[in-house]
């Protein structure tokens, strides 16, 4: 996964309005509701059939920390899907997408004008009409340069050209160098 994939995991994470189930008796039953078997469960994490039923059953309560992180990551996969599509819809309808990031910028201006990139914090509330294009990028697999690429325009537009007010002669910006990335919507 990319930094940008990382960034909307964690905010998915963030709207979640109940927890997961904490214990890994209730998050092996969670993944049997929801796969239908426990072969099935057995197949997404990565185990036999028959320690899913331990698990299932109580009788195993610390699997090994690789087999645990991989139910942690197929429970949140999973949990509250109505919640993750709620508020995705909201922020590419209607609230947008707000994104701060510590990167090194790059952009194409004209000449007689400075062009060099440097190392800018921002925190920028992009348009729904961006949040929608990340996430119609995601769901169709894009790379991270592709969804840099969005975010980057974005900026272009609400930060460094004001909506059209200033800047008319940048054309190009990039995003390079992440130090950190977050994402809230």
């Amino acid at each position: 996964m990319g930094e940008i994939d990382d960034a909307i995991e964690r905010a998915d994470r963030e709207g979640f309005t109940r927890q997961p189930p904490k214990t890994l008796q209730a998050r092996i039953n969670f993944m049997v509701k929801q796969l239908k078997t426990t072969k099935a469960v057995a197949a997404e994490i990565g185990v036999s059939q028959r320690s899913v039923e331990r698990y299932r059953k109580g009788e195993r309560k610390h699997p090994p920390r690789a087999i645990a992180e991989r139910i942690d990551a197929a429970v949140r996969a999973r949990w509250q899907p109505q919640v993750r599509r709620r508020r995705r819809k909201q922020a590419a309808t209607a609230t947008g997408i707000t994104v701060e990031t510590r990167a090194r910028f790059g952009y194409t201006a004209p000449v007689g004008t400075t062009d060099d990139g440097r190392f800018r914090r921002l925190t920028v509330h992009l348009p729904p009409a961006y949040a929608q294009r990340l996430f119609d990028a995601r769901d169709t697999g894009a790379g991270d340069q592709e969804m840099r690429g969005i975010i980057a325009e974005g900026f272009k537009d609400v930060y460094f050209q004001d909506g059209g007010s200033r800047a008319q002669g940048l054309s190009d910006v990039t995003l390079n160098d992440i130090d950190y990335l977050d994402l809230d919507y």
